[in-house]
């Protein structure tokens, strides 16, 4: 059996590579022919020098720059945040440069997977009741009608209890009520009763206006205040609600109606090798077959965004695109943080320097197909292929607002891993195989295995597909199903495309 490599040159240009496991003083990669030697440890998912980097050089991962040495490198030295310091500023100027379409990968026609068809046309993968707040006071009274409600019925009752739905103004009460409304009409959801206490804001009239066309039948509305006793008419709502859902049977869906929410959280320096690259494989597969992605997180797409800009389908795409990113950038600046002060103290101990190699690996996720779609923070996918979203790199809020936007499911890619799992289901990928090993109830899928021998990107693509259309059918749940994990956050005084 070969021997697995211990270090990785991503791209050809690179002058860094990138240690698979951890390396120790002394040793003596061979890279291209040529041996560097390590005078101290570098740890698994970071970096090293493989030729002499002059102070103010550009350091080169992925064949693109990651920062600039903050001090002369010698050859095998251990690069980070120590002697690399982040190119970047604040607002740029974008040109549309649009590169040559790739070719899509060859897939499989006519597969399907079994899911519900709703009287509006949409489908959902799960016959859920989900009780959703308009308000944050009556949080506890949807998590007790959600648990009492699975406890007599035996269907599976979920609340999404949030602190707002009041004392917001302008475009912050509207980011919420909107994106509560998107929640409230995703297919997932056999039934879903809405609760509201009667004061707020975001009060049940204007809430059920702003609903627009929806599914009466899926649909119920509690208000707390009335007269009588809430807690029975919720349940009693919530049994309409249960009879009707279990109607519901699945049929075969062409895999074209799949939407799915590509997603990285707790990122290392195998993320962009491993994880997100395999996500990667597999939207240009969904895309292929006629279905939909999206990628959120904008702050982690700064420093690698013309690599998507440059994907943008026409220019109109690519001006929403630019809009988007630099709408970020001026929500960071309007509240005096640094635009560029990330990644975040986990990512730092798993390798990611500077928030350019952070995007450059994040990015991955969103494959090699063109980009068809842009949209605002709330708004629904209507465009099949690879879409971008506004939304920050908060692990609950991006899982949430990729929810909204009518994902079935979210593939999430991680190096140290979470226990988290939005309102559909999160299937969590590992960038590497100790961390499936060591947390099997937080991971459904090893792309670790991608540098231990384990299958070819190309197989491993397929095989992930292949779980993804298993977890779409019900024939299996994520972990974060089977465990419980399920939250939703929204995002405070958003930005706006």
């Amino acid at each position: 059996m070969a021997e697995l490599p211990r270090f990785l040159k991503i791209g050809r240009t690179d002058n860094v590579a990138v240690a698979l496991v951890d390396l120790a003083a002394g040793e003596s990669p061979v890279v291209n022919g040529i041996a560097v030697t390590l005078p101290e440890p570098v740890g698994r998912g970071h970096k090293f020098a493989l030729k002499p980097i002059a102070r103010g050089e550009n350091v080169i991962k992925y064949d693109m720059p990651i920062g600039h040495a903050k001090s002369d490198i010698a050859p095998g030295m251990f690069v980070h945040t120590h002697n690399l310091a982040t190119n970047l500023s604040g607002e740029l100027e974008y040109t549309y440069t649009p590169v040559a379409s790739h070719r899509l990968p060859e897939t499989e026609k006519g597969r399907f997977f079994r899911g519900y068809r709703r009287a509006d046309g949409t489908v959902g993968i799960r016959n859920e009741l989900w009780v959703i707040p308009t308000v944050g006071c009556v949080n506890k009274l949807a998590e007790n009608l959600a648990r009492e409600c699975g406890r007599r019925t035996g269907a599976p009752a979920f609340a999404f209890p949030h602190p707002y739905g009041c004392s917001q103004l302008g475009d912050d009460h509207e980011t919420t009520a909107n994106l509560l409304a998107a929640l409230v009409k995703h297919p997932n959801a056999g039934g879903v009763l809405v609760v509201s206490l009667g004061c707020e804001n975001n009060t049940l009239e204007s809430f059920r206006k702003r609903l627009g066309s929806f599914d009466e039948s899926r649909v119920r509305f509690l208000k707390a205040q009335d007269d009588g006793s809430e807690f029975d008419q919720g349940l009693e709502l919530l049994g309409e609600l249960a009879a009707n859902a279990a109607k519901c049977r699945r049929v075969e869906i062409p895999v074209s109606e799949l939407k799915v929410g590509l997603k990285c959280g707790g990122s290392d320096g195998l993320s962009g090798i491993t994880a997100n690259p395999l996500i990667g494989r597999f939207s240009d597969l969904l895309v292929a077959a006629g279905g939909t992605t999206v990628l959120t997180e904008v702050p982690e797409m700064f420093g690698a965004e013309t690599l998507l800009f440059n994907r943008c389908r026409d220019e109109a795409t690519f001006r929403r695109a630019v809009a988007m990113v630099n709408g970020f950038k001026e929500y960071f600046l309007r509240h005096n943080q640094v635009v560029y002060e990330n990644p975040s103290p986990g990512n730092k101990a798993g390798g990611i320097s500077t928030l350019e190699e952070k995007s450059l690996g994040c990015t991955q996720k969103g494959g090699t197909s063109q980009v068809t779609d842009v949209l605002g923070y709330g708004e629904t996918l209507h465009t099949p292929g690879l879409n971008l979203l506004t939304g920050p790199g908060n692990d609950m809020v991006a899982v949430t607002v990729l929810a909204a936007a009518g994902a079935q499911l979210v593939l999430f890619s991680t190096g140290r891993g979470t226990p988290f799992g939005g309102p559909v289901p999160t299937l969590k990928i590992s960038t590497n195989t100790e961390l499936a090993e060591r947390k099997p109830n937080w991971i459904d899928f090893d792309a670790g295995r991608l540098v231990k021998g384990g299958g070819t990107l190309d197989e491993l693509g397929e095989e992930l597909f292949t779980q993804v259309i298993a977890v779409a059918s019900g024939e299996v749940e994520t972990c974060n199903e089977q465990y419980g994990y399920r939250e939703i956050a929204i995002f405070k005084d958003g930005v706006t495309l």
